[in-house]
């Protein structure tokens, strides 16, 4: 019982841990997950790493395939576009109704110049994971803990999306600089103007992604 009950309690705070190093890119789409290495790495014993996969694996970021283990799920095409249909729901709301002296704008503008700096270093995979800060602060402006949860794993779809890129720059350089001013916009108070930039924004970087996506599948189809 006492097992039981600390797997249990264990297993989600896992399932958040490795939720997160999906969305800093520590795992890539496809990527067989070891039991023993990630255990160790978490410190935690298999069956609550286990319980853990379970949680992960109904969300849709793991799968499952028997004799074979647990790996990372690769997004679909109709994922990807709901991914973004929810973010121009969620994002652009959470913007347009914003406070521009909301504590989460400070944390927009910190992400924003760390990016830059990882942007002059062409360090491309630090600058997705400032991009995801980035648009995690946006929600957090709509002050919702159950819309902030939610937006974890959609953020963590995202970046399993963004994993499918095989030229990360094409994605990541342009949009800091657009980060930047939807930022501006937001601290002058001219939320609907960002809000605007922002859906825009959205759709540029879901064509970018469904590009992509086409083009690993045209690659599939002709044997390459």
């Amino acid at each position: 019982m006492i097992e039981q009950v600390t797997t249990s309690t264990l297993a989600p705070r896992l399932a958040e841990q490795i939720r997160d190093k999906l969305i800093a890119g520590e795992l890539k789409p496809g990527q067989r997950l070891s039991e023993a290495a990630l255990s160790a790495d978490l410190d935690v014993s298999r069956n609550s790493l286990r319980e853990a996969f379970r949680l992960l694996t109904k969300e849709g970021l793991l799968r499952h395939e028997p004799n074979r283990g647990v790996f990372v799920a690769t997004p679909s095409m109709a994922s990807i576009i709901d991914i973004y249909r929810v973010r121009r729901m969620v994002e652009c709301q959470a913007l347009a109704k914003a406070y521009p002296n909301h504590p989460a704008v400070a944390r927009m503008r910190d992400a924003v110049e760390r990016a830059r700096i990882a942007r002059d270093g062409r360090r491309w995979s630090e600058v997705g994971s400032e991009n995801m800060v980035f648009h995690a602060a946006i929600v957090e402006l709509a002050d919702s803990q159950r819309l902030n949860a939610f937006y974890a794993q959609i953020a963590a779809e995202l970046r399993l999306s963004f994993g499918l890129l095989a030229d990360p720059e094409l994605l990541h350089a342009p949009y800091v600089d657009l980060n930047a001013a939807i930022l501006e916009k937001l601290e002058a108070g001219m939320t609907a103007e960002a809000s605007a930039a922002l859906e825009a924004y959205l759709l540029q970087s879901e064509r970018t992604v469904l590009a992509a996506f086409s083009r690993i599948d045209a690659g599939d189809a002709s044997g390459k």
